[in-house]
């Protein structure tokens, strides 16, 4: 392979195996190693076709990443989006399958202008001092410097994309798209200007998006208070915020709720502030709720908005844009939200209007980015008409152009697209792109990529040059994140790489954003380029702690990435995430399977220490073909193989071929599952033992042989491995005798392919050897015998008696026979004090005198039992003692119950065995 430029990547990847470290260290070589894998361009889809790797006729295997936020920072939700990713790519990769991901981070708009401004906060200035130029400047500034960060962050994980193509969401490519896609959708009438409910944060003094809400439970307070009637007498009415009475324009009842009939068609007066309002049916009301009588307030609820629009009720909006009251609320203007709701239900109880408070755990919505409550607010904004947008969407779906897996989240899908609202696009900000609209002298509006051809348009339109001022606000990060799969491209422009990679083929991301990112993804790709944004959407769950609960500061479980890498490697972070849920379903997520799987990194280590140290001084034949991707280690002649040979070589191909199925179906945790399992018990604990018979008992040529199986199992084994621990298998496979040469690396090498190595007589027959191996270890471990002690055997085989002396060295070594003790034989009598284990077809006796000192054994056995029969008398006489059962907890007596039970059986155990002897 190409000298890498860093010497400490050469040492760290070329080291003779006597001089490996005993344990894995990742810390020592992910670094030097993803510089190496960049440096050599293997991320870049043009390397793979210049080096002959990919298929010319293959379709290209394209994702396009999940833009982070730029001023962020990786978190387990980054960390699982990564692993997912770079395991598909990896894998089509070494299918031979031009493959790119492209990488890239969003601006987010409103979260990078508050990082921004709690900074200046610090400084002692805003950004209303500053002023909109100099405070983008300072946001430029900002990103300029903190981008690196979270790129840097993302090549820890190992993300193998292709870093030439990073994009950045105002890129003026990128911006350029955003502004063609606002004018087209404006000139057709499918984004306008109104005035309707949303989302505000007082602090960020801007509309929000639904997925920008959070909502908390919080202990509130229901206030409960008489409604004057015009007529006399008086309505009783609840909520949950007495300020917002002074917007309220109605009061509603249920149209067959009897109480109320009477009173439809009625005048209310607001209290204090007197002003008429009708008593109105919908059905809407809920006359179990409450006191069956809802107050309606169209400028400051959703769902009041909508009864609003249903009666033609005035739309009251009674707050400025930091939640303080305007001159609708009468009196109370000027007081902020908070302290309006206490001096108005102050004034109430003066005026004998408050029933009762009560207190009500309820949910409240915060602003995700600086945790104000949001306040539903009447805004002029600008909407796009999603309607029409939708309907093509949820056709992609539904023929199959798109597949949404798991399945079942195509009917959360279908029901919001089939009842989706129009999307407020602009934002209260400066930072991000600018909507593309000027206003004349008139208010007359023209759309257009800039000052200039907004001149133009506008001298059309007086027949001179007026003054004309841009609209003040800025478009919602979704809206450019929409056009993210062909924007990154190059489009609008017709550019090699949208016409070489667009459509993409996966989306990855988690299910809690389908609605807002996957569905405007899917509108916007349609309406835009006419093709699907990409075929296939792949959700995953949420990273959840050990408890199930969700990570959070406030709950002190949150798992950093970056600490979690620099403890355990990245590997090993990987492959807990891939391998810790399924599809679209919650993962619980601990330190301790973090370590477990940084063990399983040693383990296989470890076990490629002891293949290299036996490879040295051998030469092993290559196997060659037309493909130099495909390089690997020659096999042997079949006579030449053991039956463990035979064996291993046949699981490696059964594991192969289940894992290249399951990673095409999308089930990456149980393919990785099936390797671990592979690796860690039947390669390691079995062959690799198995294997130490003919290295060191053999003849040269048997050791030879099954040197060849040893290493062509654990190179083909780092192939399927590597997507999931990418920097573990790159490592050893460098170490490899002749493979790393002319250019070669793991990542670019070819995925296994079926070589019909797969052998079932020698599966059923090493099966049935390693039953008895395990019956074996456990009479050992249940008389105690010491590991070292060899122990006789008497082997009543039957039809197998050919094959226990065939491979008696291999039983020998595994179960720690005496093989000058083995007698083996068709049909063998059971022999007096010995234990009989039958398993397999074949019954086999271990005589009790070779285990152990009968007489010691005896006297051992005795006492335990008289021990555990005073322990049985003290926790019967604690349950039959009458206090005890009435005073102690339920789960006490039941953990004693248990305990009495537990030590009879085992007393009963013990008294068997004893009679045994």
């Amino acid at each position: 392979m190409n000298e890498p430029q860093n010497s400490a990547t050469t040492d760290s990847l070329n080291t003779p195996a006597a001089q490996m470290p005993k344990a894995y260290e990742p810390q020592a070589v992910e670094d030097d190693l993803y510089a190496w894998w960049e440096q050599n361009g293997y991320f870049r889809p043009e390397k793979q076709a210049e080096l002959g790797q990919s298929d010319p006729n293959a379709k290209p295997f394209v994702i396009s990443m999940p833009p982070p936020n730029v001023t962020g920072a990786l978190h387990l939700g980054h960390a699982i989006t990564n692993s997912v990713e770079d395991l598909l790519i990896r894998y089509h990769r070494m299918l031979g399958h031009p493959s790119l991901w492209v990488p890239g981070t969003d601006h987010a708009g409103i979260a990078t202008q508050n990082v921004v401004e709690r900074a200046l906060a610090a400084q002692g200035t805003t950004r209303q001092e500053m002023g909109r130029e100099a405070f983008v400047r300072e946001v430029w500034d900002w990103k300029d410097e903190y981008h690196s960060r979270i790129t840097a962050q993302q090549k820890r994980m190992g993300n193998s994309c292709d870093w030439t193509r990073e994009r950045f969401t105002l890129d003026s490519g990128l911006s350029e798209a955003v502004i063609k896609t606002f004018i087209d959708l404006y000139n057709e009438g499918l984004i306008y200007r109104a005035n309707y409910l949303v989302n505000w944060c007082p602090r960020c003094t801007s509309a929000i998006s639904d997925l920008e809400v959070e909502y908390e439970e919080v202990l509130g307070k229901f206030y409960t208070f008489r409604y004057p009637l015009k007529e006399g007498g008086y309505l009783e009415v609840s909520t949950t915020r007495p300020e917002t009475i002074l917007g309220d324009t109605a009061v509603a009842v249920h149209p067959d709720d009897e109480r109320y009939k009477h009173l439809i068609g009625k005048t209310a007066l607001v209290p204090m502030l007197n002003r008429e309002i009708p008593i109105i049916a919908d059905d809407y009301v809920d006359p179990t709720f409450g006191t069956g009588a809802l107050k309606v307030t169209p400028g400051h609820d959703p769902n009041d908005y909508e009864i609003g629009k249903r009666h033609n009720l005035p739309m009251i909006n009674i707050m400025n844009k930091d939640a303080s009251l305007n001159e609708a609320a009468g009196p109370y203007a000027g007081l902020d939200r908070f302290d309006a709701r206490t001096k108005l239900w102050a004034d109430m109880e003066n005026a004998e209007l408050t029933v009762r408070v009560e207190e009500r755990v309820h949910q409240v919505g915060h602003c995700q980015r600086c945790h104000t409550i949001v306040e539903p607010l009447l805004s002029e904004q600008w909407w796009v008409k999603t309607a029409p947008l939708a309907e093509p969407s949820i056709a992609a779906v539904r023929n199959g152009d798109i597949q949404i897996i798991p399945q079942r989240f195509e009917r959360v899908y279908y029901n919001w697209m089939e009842n989706i609202r129009d999307w407020c696009i602009s934002r209260q900000l400066w930072w991000g792109h600018r909507i593309p609209i000027w206003y004349g002298p008139d208010g007359h509006t023209f759309a257009a990529r800039n000052d200039q051809e907004a001149q133009e348009q506008a001298i059309v339109h007086y027949g001179k040059a007026v003054h004309l001022e841009q609209d003040p606000d800025v478009l919602d990060t979704w809206f450019s994140s929409g056009l993210w799969p062909f924007s990154t491209l190059g489009w609008p422009e017709e550019t090699d790489d949208f016409k070489t990679y667009y459509p993409t083929t996966v989306l990855e991301t988690g299910y809690d954003i389908i609605f807002f990112w996957v569905a405007r993804m899917i509108m916007l790709g349609l309406k835009c380029t006419g093709q699907v944004p990409f075929s296939y959407v792949y959700l995953h769950g949420l990273v959840r702690d050990d408890q199930g609960r969700k990570m959070s500061k406030s709950l002190g479980n949150a798992l950093d990435p970056l600490d979690l890498i620099s403890e355990y490697g990245a590997d090993a972070l990987r492959f807990s995430l891939l391998t810790g849920g399924t599809p679209g379903n919650d993962m619980k997520m601990s330190v301790q399977r973090i370590e477990g799987n940084r063990n399983f990194a040693n383990k296989i280590w470890n076990a490629a220490r002891f293949v290299i140290m036996n490879l040295e001084g051998r030469e092993l034949p290559l196997a060659h073909d037309a493909d130099r991707f495909n390089i690997s280690y020659q096999l042997p002649a079949k006579d030449d193989l053991a039956l463990s040979d035979r064996w291993i070589l046949s699981r490696l191909e059964s594991v192969q071929h289940e894992v290249t199925r399951l990673i095409d179906t999308w089930q990456f945790g149980e393919a990785g599952r099936q390797l671990y399992e592979f690796l860690w018990n039947e390669y390691c604990d079995w062959y690799i033992e198995a294997a130490k018979v003919r290295l060191y008992e053999g003849t040269p040529a048997q050791a030879n042989a099954t040197c060849q199986v040893l290493a062509y199992v654990l190179e083909h084994s780092l192939r399927l491995l590597h997507p999931y621990m990418p920097y573990l298998t790159e490592t050893i496979w460098q170490n490899l005798p002749g493979l790393a040469v002319e250019g070669r690396a793991l990542i670019i090498s070819r995925w296994p392919q079926d070589r019909g190595l797969a052998d079932t007589q020698s599966d059923e027959a090493f099966g049935r050897l390693q039953e008895i191996v395990r019956a074996i270890r456990n009479v050992r471990s249940e008389y105690n015998v010491e590991p070292g002690r060899r122990i006789p055997a008497i082997f009543s085989a039957g039809e197998h008696a050919a094959l226990i002396k065939r491979e008696l060295p291999l039983l020998a070594n595994l179960a720690r026979l005496n093989s000058e003790g083995v007698e083996i034989g068709a049909e063998i009598a059971a022999p007096d004090k010995a234990v009989t284990i039958a398993t397999s077809g074949i019954a086999l006796y271990v005589p009790l005198a070779g285990l152990v000192d009968l007489e010691a054994e005896r006297t051992r056995l005795q006492k335990e039992i008289d021990n555990l029969t005073k322990q049985i008398e003290r926790s019967q006489g604690l349950l039959a003692n009458e206090g005890f059962v009435a005073k102690a907890p339920p789960e006490v007596i039941e953990r004693e119950r248990s305990k009495s039970e537990e030590l009879r059986a085992r007393r009963q155990q013990l008294t068997e065995r004893l009679a045994s002897l």
